[in-house]
C-alpha cells in the first residue's frame, strides 16, 4: 500500500501543475443554425486561453458571405464571436453537402465541436481534431456517428478535468486495489451516472457555482480523510458509500460540461449513454496508466517510501484547498 502512494505522488505531481488552472472540459465549439432560407446564424466560441500561436478559426463554405458580424465577448472561460451568413449561392439543400470546419486545430493540438441547427428540425454534431478537421453536412445523421462523438467526447472530458482525476487519484490512495478498488469505483461511476442523466434530461436543476465548489470540497474531505486513514476508520472499511455520495456532486460537473457541448435532439438517450461510457473508459485507463507506473518503479523507490509516503495527500489537500477557495468566492460573487 505504501508503495503504491509512492508512485501515487509522483503522478499527483506531474497532474498538479496543469491542475492548478481547473477542470473544465472546454474545446471549441461552432453552432450553426438555419434562421431563414439562405440565412444562418453562426456562433464560435474558443478558449480565451490558448495554447498555440496558431489561432482557430471557423471555416464556411465559399458561398456564403458574412453580412454582419458581432464583437468577440468574454464569457465565462471562453471568447465567443458571432455572424450573419447569407448563402444566396447555396441550392434548395443549403448547407446539406456543404463543408464546414475550424483551421489551426493541429498545431494546437485541440478539438472542436460542430453543431448545425436547419430549419426543417434536422440536427448534426460533429467533434473536430486534427486528423478530421473539416465536416461535411450530411443529409442524415447516424447512431454511429453519435455513439463514437460522444464517446470520444467524454474521455476528453475526464482526461482533461483534472479535479475529477485527483478524486479518483484520492480513492486510490484509499483502497488500494482488488475488490474494493473494484466496488468503490463502482459506487462512483453509479453516482455519477444517476446526476449526469437527471440533469441532462432536465429532471434536476442546480446552482452551477455553487456545485463547483462542492466538487472541489468533497476532494478536500477525502484528502483529509486521507490523513487520518486506519483500517478501523468507517470509511477505510466501507469507501463505496463516500465514493457513490460524492459521485453524486461529480455528475453534476459532468452534466455542466456536457451541457456546453449540446446534444443532438433526435439522440439525446444514446448520446447520454456513451457519453458516460466515454467518461468510464477514460477513468479506467487513467487507474491502468497509474498502475503500469507503479508496477515499473515500485523496486527502485523502495528505499524512500517513509519519507515519500505523506506527498501524494499534501499535494491532494493543498490543490483542493486552493479550490475551495477560488470556487467558493466565484459562488459568493455570482
Amino acid at each position: 500500500m505504501k508503495k503504491m502512494r509512492i508512485l501515487l505522488a509522483l503522478v499527483l505531481g506531474v497532474c498538479a501543475i496543469q491542475a492548478v488552472h481547473g477542470h473544465r472540459f472546454a474545446p471549441s465549439l461552432l453552432k450553426v443554425i438555419e434562421t431563414a432560407p439562405q440565412q444562418y446564424n453562426m456562433v464560435w466560441k474558443t478558449p480565451a486561453q490558448g495554447v498555440s500561436n496558431v489561432p482557430l478559426e471557423p471555416v464556411w463554405p465559399e458561398a456564403c458571405e458574412a453580412v454582419s458580424a458581432s464583437p468577440p465577448q468574454l464569457e465565462d472561460t471562453g471568447v465567443v464571436t458571432s455572424w450573419q451568413l447569407q448563402c444566396l449561392m447555396l441550392g434548395e439543400e443549403g448547407l446539406v453537402g456543404e463543408t464546414l470546419g475550424v483551421s489551426g486545430l493541429g498545431a494546437s493540438q485541440a478539438s472542436a465541436i460542430v453543431m448545425v441547427s436547419l430549419l426543417d428540425g434536422r440536427q448534426y454534431q460533429q467533434v473536430l481534431s486534427a486528423e478530421r478537421p473539416e465536416f461535411v453536412v450530411p443529409a442524415e445523421s447516424t447512431a454511429g456517428d453519435v455513439a463514437g462523438n460522444y464517446t470520444r467526447l467524454g474521455m476528453e472530458h475526464i482526461w482533461t478535468g483534472f479535479d475529477h482525476l485527483m478524486f479518483v487519484f484520492g480513492l486510490l490512495l484509499l483502497v488500494g486495489g482488488g475488490s474494493r478498488l473494484f466496488w468503490t469505483i463502482t459506487a462512483f461511476t453509479l453516482g455519477h451516472s444517476i446526476t449526469l442523466s437527471l440533469v441532462t434530461l432536465g429532471y434536476l436543476d442546480y446552482p452551477v457555482a455553487w456545485v463547483e465548489f462542492a466538487i472541489a470540497l468533497s476532494i478536500f474531505a477525502l484528502a483529509v480523510e486521507l490523513t487520518r486513514m486506519g483500517k478501523h476508520d468507517v470509511l477505510w472499511r466501507h469507501p463505496w458509500w463516500l465514493a457513490g455520495g460524492f459521485g453524486i456532486l461529480h455528475g453534476m460537473g459532468f452534466a455542466g460540461a456536457l451541457a456546453e457541448t449540446g446534444l443532438p435532439q433526435d439522440n439525446v438517450p444514446l448520446a447520454l449513454l456513451f457519453f458516460n461510457i466515454g467518461i468510464e473508459v477514460g477513468q479506467l485507463a487513467f487507474i491502468l496508466v497509474v498502475w503500469a507506473v507503479w508496477f515499473v518503479i515500485r523496486k527502485p523507490l523502495a528505499p524512500w517510501q517513509d519519507k515519500l509516503f505523506p506527498i501524494p495527500v499534501y499535494i491532494l489537500g493543498s490543490l483542493s484547498a486552493m479550490w475551495c477557495i477560488e470556487r467558493g468566492l466565484m459562488a459568493l460573487l455570482s
